[in-house]
C-alpha cells in the first residue's frame, strides 16, 4: 500500500469548517468513505484506477486527519452522512456512486437513508450494523480495551488491539508501516467512537431503498461482516454480492485488482 502526495489534498467548506478530500479525474461522480482510523489516504490503490472513468472524492471524514478531533462537532453516522451530503453540494454534484468500508459503509448506508437524492450505486464493502429490533449491542470490547489503553499512555496497543479484534489476530504487527502511520494519525477518533451513539438501522427503512447496491467481502474476514451481508441482502435481494479471496476485511488493500474490478463492473453495468 503506498501513500504518495501525487493527487493534492483539497478543502471545502462546510458546516463552517474545513472538510478535506483529495479529487481526481472526470465523469460520474464516486464518493469513497473511508472506515475507522483511517483517512482519504485508505484509498491510494483504488482512486487512481476508478479515475480513469470517474469522478474520484475520497473525502477525510470530520474529526480525522489532517484535521483531527473536534470537541465541537458530533462524532456520529448520522453527522457524517449529512457532512457528505453537504460535500456533494458544494461540489455541484448533485449524485454520486457511494463506496464505503467498514464503518465507512455505514456511513454511506446512512447517506442512502437520511439523502437518497444523492447516491446512485451504493457500494458496501464488510458494512458494520446494528439492527433496531435487535438488543442493545454493548460497547465493543476493542473499543473499551483501545479506549482504556490510550487513557494509560499506550496507543500502539490501542490502535494494536482494535485493529487486530476487526481483522484478525496479529493483523497489527503485519501492516505495512504507511497504514500504521495513517492509524496513528487518526488515533485520537477511538475515544470519540467509544462514545458514539448508537445508531441502529430500521430494516423496513432499508427494504425501502431504491439504489442498485453491491456487496463486498473478504473470503476470510471475520464472521460478523458476512452476517451483517446476509441480513442485508436478504432485506434486498436485488442486491450484488462478491466474495474477495484471499482478502479479510482489509480486501481493498489485500487484494486491490480483485476488488477494484468488483466495483467497477458493478458500476459499468449500472451505466448499460
Amino acid at each position: 500500500m503506498r501513500f504518495s502526495p501525487d493527487i493534492p489534498l483539497r478543502s471545502a467548506i462546510v458546516d463552517g469548517t474545513a472538510l478535506h478530500y483529495q479529487e481526481a479525474g472526470d465523469g460520474p461522480a464516486l464518493l469513497l468513505v473511508h472506515g475507522s482510523l483511517c483517512d482519504c489516504r485508505y484509498w491510494q490503490a483504488q482512486i487512481g484506477p476508478f479515475a480513469r472513468t470517474y469522478r474520484v472524492i475520497a473525502p477525510s471524514l470530520r474529526h480525522y486527519w489532517p484535521g483531527g478531533p473536534q470537541a465541537d462537532t458530533p462524532f456520529s453516522i448520522a453527522t457524517h452522512a449529512d457532512e457528505l451530503a453537504a460535500l456533494l453540494a458544494e461540489l455541484q454534484i448533485p449524485r454520486a456512486h457511494v463506496l464505503g468500508h467498514s464503518r465507512g459503509a455505514r456511513v454511506a448506508l446512512a447517506l442512502a437513508l437520511q439523502h437518497p437524492s444523492r447516491v446512485a450505486g451504493l457500494v458496501l464493502a464488510d458494512p458494520s450494523a446494528q439492527w433496531r429490533d435487535a438488543a442493545a449491542a454493548p460497547v465493543s470490547p476493542a473499543l473499551a480495551q483501545a479506549r482504556a489503553a490510550l487513557d494509560r499512555g499506550d496507543p500502539e496497543a490501542a490502535l494494536g488491539g482494535f485493529v487486530d479484534a476487526v481483522n484478525g489476530a496479529n493483523t497489527w504487527s503485519r501492516m505495512v508501516e504507511g497504514f500504521k502511520r495513517m492509524a496513528r494519525d487518526n488515533a485520537g477518533t477511538l475515544p470519540l467512537q467509544v462514545v458514539e451513539p448508537s445508531a441502529p438501522l430500521d430494516a423496513d427503512a432499508v427494504k425501502a431503498l431504491t439504489q442498485a447496491v453491491l456487496l463486498v467481502g473478504g473470503a476470510q474476514g471475520p464472521a460478523r461482516y458476512a452476517q451483517a451481508q446476509d441480513k442485508l441482502q436478504a432485506l434486498l435481494p436485488a442486491a450484488r454480492r462478491v466474495v474477495i479471496d484471499g482478502a479479510a476485511h482489509g480486501m481493498n488493500l489485500a487484494k486491490p485488482h480483485s476488488f477494484n474490478t468488483a466495483v467497477l463492473d458493478f458500476l459499468r453495468d449500472l451505466a448499460t
